[in-house]
């Protein structure tokens, strides 16, 4: 009886606290389903509003945002001003935190929102004072277009204002959004002149610490100015031969450590593969119906959201004196601007690509060890640098004062050498940093003009006056013309702009530094070919010609001659065809290499060797494409690499030993941290076929020619079989996974990081095809067209409209771009429809 009494005592208790325990979980359940619905309300409230009407204060007539069922934006007003405004109104609706970042990076102004950690960028782009130009240029501006630019502003705060909840990130980041201003619209333009133009420093540097490092021979031959691969638009022809190998055998290639470097090496990713970019045009003899057409894909870092955004504008016609005619303008709008940077106006289409110019000095200064501020001019002379004291607000932290010591040339760039170092080229150095994006009208809202015009000459002319980071500008024409020239300032008087620039020394330094005028700037209008292209590639045959613009290390071409073959390979053209050059994945560059490895791998190289005779297999199997599933594009690739290796590997190891490193004290930049033959020159591939066909440069390791080839397929197997089961699991796919994320994803657990991201499928393209893709570069968008035919048109993008995970549009149409499958150039019927009207 008394077991009986405690066992029910017992069960009781059990009962009883499995019951508390059960009410504990319920009410922790409770509180994080309450939490979760409390952060998807927020969320969610930050969502915009796409239906009904709204009230603004400032238009003279009502104007409409419309959305198709992809969330791609229409507006129609009855004025300029109006759509502006609206453009403004929907850009901070979709993407206020994009374009808050990319006027916060220009300015050196991310700490004050981020903290500390972005305290290194802030240093290094407060170099530039681009805040401060930016608001010289805005009062320099005509006056309509500073009316213009204060409308979008206006719209632009009216958009944020009109959320219920601010965008997201900033409550991540405890944070409020902080208004928009006029400048703000020339600082993202400043963003893309970092993006695009800053790494010319690096390059300079790379090139100056790579001849301190070998006799003069050596160093031509790693820097060539052409080769094999130019392919010209203007149709002259080629001069570049093959490189002539020095007598002088490199004392590197023996050292005990040979991949000492291997950061470029086990990254699979030299430092070309962050070139990119293509377009072309052909004329009306050769696109189908007698019409003119454009491409273009523009390569750049891949992020979510997107850089671009798209848009389609209606407003009146200025150029029509009857004010009856109505302007469709379709294309990419870069937030913060209310411009659509790319696509056509129905007159007019036209595309952009980097043109790799030289467009930044660095001379290099002597200073007075007594006085920071003095430095010797170029006669001698001592002369006295103007010093600015920038305050950079740091999240959570004290502000940092950063001294900017401006010179003659520029602002004072600092870089420390290694402690102890006394050789040549390694003490501590100065250079004045002179920049096109420094000049007067480097940053303007010119390329408006570009809504109005009606054929490729007058194209030409808006490109060639605006204020944008020089492009090569390609644009075709209603009435079937085409033509290429350089957008943007185009400096004269460049040092040493006609081979590849290292730095210049004070006496040397030109000291004339203005805009070429725009008669002077080469173009092409109607070929005889009738076809034009660019991809990151020297422009001109014509060597005067080419000079104006220079090498800042120019692609070597291997695309350029793709996409040009491409073009010749038939003689009519409609917009699909095009966007299938887009997609060309076939690794041209890499069939010498190919070649070599199976002429080598013969019987006698394979006798008791299961792994090279799967190598052989699987190579002599390949299709010639990097497709996804491809292993013997891997296995090719990473043979190439592995001579990369060989070759520079040890070199790379010197020069990162003895060159300079960036310090972090306050005023010196971290420009530069690792100096590569492969930075210092984008032209080794050619360099390395000239190598391999003379047999030369083979390590003292290697009995002979053939014995280093076997060696190079050994590593190549070796390093794969370290990550796969067999060579066959070596698809490339594997290795070039689409990486497309916001940039808050990094701060969210991987189990549930792909909330802020796209999918990471395995992607075909790589670099020096028209395809290019890596993981996280590749092409930002991808459009064909015909003006006065935008509704036979292809635009394709990554990501979607909005940059709200919640957001339907988050990545609408982005498979489309991932599959290249063809979508639309022109948006679809209206889904939502949001009036703004006046504010009586």
């Amino acid at each position: 009886m008394l077991l009986r009494t405690e066992a029910r005592r017992s069960s009781f208790r059990i009962t009883r606290i499995t019951r508390i325990a059960g009410i504990g979980v319920a009410a922790i359940l409770l509180i994080l389903i309450v939490c979760a619905a409390g952060i998807w309300l927020f969320l969610r409230a930050s969502l915009p509003q796409l239906d009904g009407t709204r009230a603004e204060a400032g238009l003279s007539e009502p104007v409409t945002i419309s959305r198709d069922a992809q969330g791609v934006v229409t507006i129609r007003g009855a004025t300029r001003a109006d759509v502006a405004f609206a453009t403004g109104f929907a850009q901070a609706q979709d993407r206020f935190f994009q374009m808050d970042l990319l006027r916060r990076v220009a300015a050196g102004e991310l700490a004050a929102l981020i903290g500390g950690d972005a305290l290194a960028i802030d240093e290094q782009n407060r170099l530039n004072r681009f805040r401060s130009r930016a608001e010289i240029a805005v009062a320099a501006l005509p006056a309509d277009e500073r009316a213009l630019l204060g409308r979008y502003t206006a719209g632009v705060n009216a958009g944020l204002a009109s959320l219920s909840a601010r965008p997201f990130e900033y409550a991540m980041l405890r944070a409020a959004p902080q208004p928009w201003r006029p400048a703000d619209t020339l600082l993202v333009v400043y963003a893309m002149y970092l993006d695009l133009q800053a790494g010319e420093v690096p390059h300079i540097l790379a090139r100056a610490a790579l001849r301190d490092a070998m006799p003069p021979d050596l160093f031509a031959f790693l820097t060539p100015s052409g080769s094999r691969w130019d392919a010209p638009l203007d149709g002259q022809p080629t001069v570049a031969g093959p490189p002539v190998i020095p007598a002088t055998r490199p004392d590197w290639l023996d050292d005990k450590s040979p991949t000492a470097t291997t950061a470029h090496a086990e990254a699979f990713i030299p430092p070309s593969a962050a070139i990119g970019s293509n377009n072309w045009a052909v004329d009306a003899a050769h696109g189908v119906g007698g019409r003119a057409l454009v491409a273009n894909d523009m390569h750049l870092g891949l992020r979510l959201p997107n850089i671009w955004y798209r848009l389609t504008l209606y407003f009146p016609d200025e150029t029509d004196p009857t004010r009856g005619r109505t302007r469709r303008l379709s294309g990419v709008s870069l937030p913060g601007t209310p411009l659509v940077v790319a696509g056509s106006n129905g007159d007019v289409a036209w595309g952009f690509t980097n043109s790799y110019g030289h467009f930044i000095d660095l001379v290099e200064i002597e200073r007075d060890p007594a006085d920071p501020l003095r430095y010797r001019g170029p006669g001698g002379e001592w002369e006295r640098a103007d010093e600015h004291v920038e305050t950079i607000a740091v999240k959570g932290a004290p502000s940092v004062q950063l001294p900017v010591r401006e010179t003659r040339w520029g602002p004072m760039l600092e870089v420390d050498a290694d402690k102890g170092s006394t050789t040549r080229g390694h003490a501590a150095r100065t250079y004045a940093v002179r920049w096109a994006a420094y000049l007067p009208g480097a940053v303007n809202v010119n390329l408006i003009r570009m809504e109005q015009a009606r054929d490729v000459r007058q194209a030409l002319a808006a490109g060639q006056e605006s204020g944008i980071p020089t492009q090569n500008l390609v644009v075709a024409d209603r009435g079937g013309h085409i033509a290429w020239t350089l957008a943007g300032p185009l400096p004269d008087a460049m040092f040493d702009s006609q081979g590849l620039p290292v730095p210049a020394g004070a006496t040397s330094a030109a000291s004339r530094f203005e805009r070429l005028p725009a008669a002077n700037t080469p173009h092409v209008i109607d070929p005889p070919q009738g076809r034009l292209w660019t991809a990151n590639n020297t422009q001109l045959g014509d060597v005067h010609e080419q000079h104006k613009i220079g090498d800042s290390g120019a692609d070597m071409g291997a695309r350029a001659t793709q996409i040009r073959d491409d073009l010749f390979a038939r003689e009519r053209f409609d917009e699909r065809d095009l966007l299938a050059i887009q997609l060309d994945d076939r690794a041209l560059w890499v069939r010498y290499w190919r070649e070599l490895a199976l002429d080598t791998l013969d019987e006698d190289a394979l006798r008791d060797h299961p792994q090279r005779a799967a190598f052989k297999r699987i190579v002599s199997a390949w299709n010639g494409r990097a497709d996804s599933d491809a292993a013997g594009y891997t296995l090719v690739r990473d043979f190439y690499q592995s001579f990369y290796e060989a070759w520079f590997g040890p070199l790379d190891a010197r020069m990162q030993q003895r060159w300079p490193k960036s310090s972090q004290a306050k005023g010196v930049m971290p420009w530069l941290s690792s100096p590569t033959a492969g930075r210092a020159s984008s032209r080794l591939e050619p360099v390395m076929e000239a190598l391999a066909q003379q047999h030369a440069w083979v390590p003292s390791r290697d009995t002979n020619w053939r014995a280093f080839v076997l060696d190079r397929i050994d590593a190549t197997i070796a390093r794969n079989v370290r990550h796969h089961a067999t060579l066959d699991d070596a698809s490339w796919g594997e290795r070039n996974r689409l990486a497309l994320y916001h940039p808050f994803a990094r701060l969210l657990p991987e189990s549930v990081r792909g909330w802020l991201g796209a999918p990471a499928d395995p992607m075909p393209g790589d670099i020096d095809m028209p395809r290019v893709q890596h993981p996280s570069f590749g092409a930002s968008e991808r459009f064909a067209v015909s003006p006065g035919h935008e509704e036979d048109g292809i635009l394709e993008m990554p990501g979607g409209a909005s940059g709200h995970p919640l957001s339907p549009y988050f990545l609408a149409g982005h498979r489309a771009w991932e599959r290249g499958e063809p979508s639309p150039f022109l948006p679809g019927p209206d889904v939502h429809r949001l009036t703004l009207t006046p504010l009586r």
